[in-house]
């Protein structure tokens, strides 16, 4: 067959290359070189190969959730990077990223052995993984998203080998608990696989949105896949038919081009399905032909032969050739009719628009050597104007709620969009059902807050008017202009207009908020009986002013003022702070003189959910040792530390029977209370065990799928082989109390080769 004519049939739509499973380590590294190796047939590979030994040394004892090398993760991720084609450093960086984080290797090391652009870029990836906070999980989220977009600022690729690092943690998913499998699904869902689409990355977009489908929905999922699966060779006959036609007549009008046709992938079905309120057998527009040609002349002439061959749906045309999406997508798009009356979709593009296509920025961010052999960037992160967005959302809004809604509401906006012309011609694009006042802050800031009216196609148009496609908008403005009005915030569509017109209220009114700021935060303090003076001090405010970024006093009041930031977010950790500072401090003697005059009295002491009663005073602080982890169940004794409170220990913890005599007098009754049901608990607790067993191929495996198909979360795991061929694997995990703990090990018993268990104690 002619390399210029090659028909292929795509019915899965699938995004990665398939690796095979349960592959060695060494079969890993071997066909990542293999990947690299046919897009850079001639690059020295000796860095890659430094990095895979680096790792595999830093991650020579650490499993994964599955039983396997934890070094399986990283080649993985670096085996992803490759199929985008990226630049050695990049596949370096995803063989080392987790190193700084899980291992004993610093960020030192890393730029002495790999260089600055390696360091960075695990230095970014790494820093995303580190952030802990204590706030709800919209917190967490906001101040996750808000590092990854600086780390994006300073190089693209740092979310490059974060999204590639996503991918893999989705395909072995399986092993996660199921509440964890929804929660990761659900933000992959939410924030990844949109964040794949706005850099244009559609292999990766693809995979992303189907497996987040498969763990949000899985009946959903799964009955997709059989009534796609059943229809599979009448449906396999039809494109085939339509590609071998078009072929035919593209190929009789001298237009060289390749053809596939290819599956809509499962969640671009079901979103089809939910919008139109259909059945899978009422969506006719299944599958999609995709025509590749040479150049853009050939883009046109290849749609006007499909025309003449098949009657278009009015209505269904778009052309991304001639206004490209943001993320740089080109194409041209055309709906259908198709033998028997069924519509069908075909897109035609060149090369180098399907390339972008795929690998959305990936395809552009190339790392070419200077003079100086020096590594230089490409001017095409130009092209990104959302990211420059991005980072300006990163500046003006203070409050991360805020910034994480205006995210999302983005993403979920960029698949609507609308283009419109300057009065010089340039292609602006907007969120649809945007307005004139959209468009005058898409220009500039200046333009929007002088703005006093505005031209559309050469006619006066209100502010409210709803911008359509292909509409020239001429932006009115004057220097007597007062600015945007508040009611404005309420028209806007886009959230880029919506951040600058709160901008302008905050510089205009700064003095204001301060003093609004001020004033809010002391009737804080006052309605909740907390002494200004011991909080608003420089250290505390220090503390405050690193966490949001802020570089003054003045300017958090501001944003209290104005609204960015709640009053009562940073009283309370202020209060926070200065209560960690200042801890109520009883003597030894004190302590132990009131439990004695206690007698028999208990309290409730709660604790992650489960009562524990003890004899004491009321400001007795209880906690749970960490030597012997008691869990609901065990005979339990409270042990009276110095100036920690009370620690709560088994009675068999071998701290505690190994107890001086002079310190026993420390010791008080300590039991569960009765209310605290073991099988009704849903807080977990901390506990370990140790299982002897015969060395075999597979224990590892079989232990881990035991415990994660019974939603039992693993906290760490250490094995040790002996030359006798036997193993002693220490695991902790998570419980509710002792009878889940007795009904795992008996499960656990009847894995072949297990000789005994036996509960860890300190």
């Amino acid at each position: 067959m002619d390399e210029g004519h090659v028909t292929e049939l795509i019915l899965d739509d699938g995004a990665f290359t398939a690796l095979s499973e349960h592959q060695s380590p060494e079969q890993l590294y071997q066909e990542l070189i293999s990947r690299v190796r046919k897009y850079h047939p001639s690059d020295d590979i000796s860095l890659i190969e430094k990095a895979y030994n680096l790792a595999s040394m830093a991650h020579k004892n650490q499993l994964r959730k599955s039983g396997e090398p934890y070094i399986i993760h990283p080649l993985s991720v670096a085996i992803i990077l490759a199929e985008l084609q990226l630049d050695k450093e990049t596949i370096v960086s995803g063989i080392l990223h987790d190193v700084v984080e899980d291992t004993v290797i610093t960020d030192e090391e890393l730029r002495d052995q790999f260089g600055n652009y390696v360091a960075l870029i695990v230095d970014g990836v790494t820093k995303l993984e580190k952030i802990r906070y204590n706030g709800d999980k919209l917190e967490y989220q906001a101040e996750n998203l808000r590092k990854m977009f600086l780390a994006m600022a300073k190089d693209i690729r740092v979310i490059m080998v974060k999204l590639a690092d996503r991918l893999h943690n989705m395909r072995t998913l399986q092993y996660q608990p199921p509440e964890r499998q929804v929660e990761i699904a659900r933000e992959t869902m939410d924030i990844y696989a949109p964040l794949a689409q706005r850099l244009g990355i559609s292999k990766m977009k693809v995979e992303l949105d189907d497996l987040s489908l498969k763990y949000l929905e899985p009946e959903v999922y799964y009955d997709l896949a059989d009534k796609i699966s059943i229809r599979k060779s009448e449906r396999e006959k039809y494109v085939s038919e339509i590609v071998e036609d078009v072929k035919k007549h593209i190929t009789n009008a001298g237009i060289e081009a390749t053809f596939d046709g290819r599956v809509k992938h499962f969640m671009s079905i079901y979103r089809k399905m939910l919008n139109q309120d259909k059945t899978l057998d009422q969506i006719y527009d299944l599958f999609a032909v995709r025509i590749i040609v040479n150049t853009i002349p050939d883009c046109y002439a290849a749609l006007g032969v499909i025309h003449e061959m098949y009657k278009p749906i009015p209505g269904r045309f778009k052309d991304y050739i001639a206004m490209p999406k943001p993320n740089m997508y080109q194409s041209l798009h055309t709906t259908l009719i198709g033998p028997s009356g069924r519509p069908f979709e075909i897109q035609i593009r060149t090369k180098e628009m399907h390339r972008t296509a795929e690998y959305g920025i990936a395809a552009h961010w190339k790392y070419k050597e200077s003079s100086d052999g020096k590594k230089v960037e490409e001017s095409e992160a130009e092209k990104m104007s959302w990211l420059r967005q991005i980072l300006d959302w990163q500046v003006n809004l203070s409050d991360n709620k805020e910034f994480l809604n205006t995210l999302k509401s983005d993403l979920e906006l960029y698949s609507d969009t609308v283009y419109c012309f300057t009065p010089t011609g340039d292609v602006k694009t907007l969120p649809a059902g945007s307005n004139p006042i959209d468009f005058a802050y898409a220009i500039h800031s200046a333009v929007g807050n002088r703005m006093i009216g505005a031209r559309v196609n050469g006619q006066l148009a209100t502010i409210n008017y709803k911008i359509q496609n292909g509409d020239r908008i001429e932006i009115i403005t004057s220097q007597n202009s007062r600015g945007p009005s508040r009611d404005w915030l309420n028209l806007v569509k886009s959230n880029q207009a919506k951040t600058k017109i709160n901008q302008w209220f905050k510089n205009e009114l700064k003095e204001d908020n301060i003093q609004k700021g001020r004033e809010l935060m002391l009737a804080y303090c006052k309605n909740n009986s907390i002494d200004p003076a011991q909080i608003l001090t420089p250290q505390y405010m220090n503390a405050i002013m690193q966490k949001y970024g802020f570089r003054d006093w003045d300017a958090v009041r501001a944003a209290v003022g104005h609204g960015g930031l709640r009053e009562g977010a940073i009283i309370n950790r202020m209060k926070e702070l200065y209560d960690r500072d200042h801890p109520i401090i009883m003597s030894d003697e004190k302590i132990v003189e009131d439990i004695n005059a206690a007698g028999n009295h208990k309290r409730l002491m709660v604790r992650r959910g489960g009562g524990v009663a003890v004899q004491g005073t009321e400001d007795l602080a209880v906690r749970f040792s960490k030597c012997c982890s008691p869990i609901p169940g065990d005979e339990i004794v409270g042990y009276v530390t110095r100036g920690r409170g009370v620690s709560i220990h088994r009675t068999d913890c071998v701290n505690i029977i190994a107890l001086p005599e002079d310190e026993r007098a420390r010791l008080i009754e300590a039991v569960w209370e009765r209310e605290v049901r073991v099988s009704d608990n849903t807080e977990k607790f901390e506990t370990g065990i140790r299982i002897f067993a015969q060395d075999r191929h597979g224990l590892l495996m079989d232990v881990t799928k035991n415990l994660t198909e019974r939603g039992v979360s693993i906290l760490n795991m250490n094995v040790r082989t002996s030359k006798q061929g036997t193993v002693t694997i220490e695991l902790s995990f998570s419980t509710s109390g002792k009878e889940e703990l007795k009904d795992v090990v008996q499960k656990l018993r009847a894995i072949n080769g297990i000789i005994d268990i036996e509960r860890t104690a300190g």
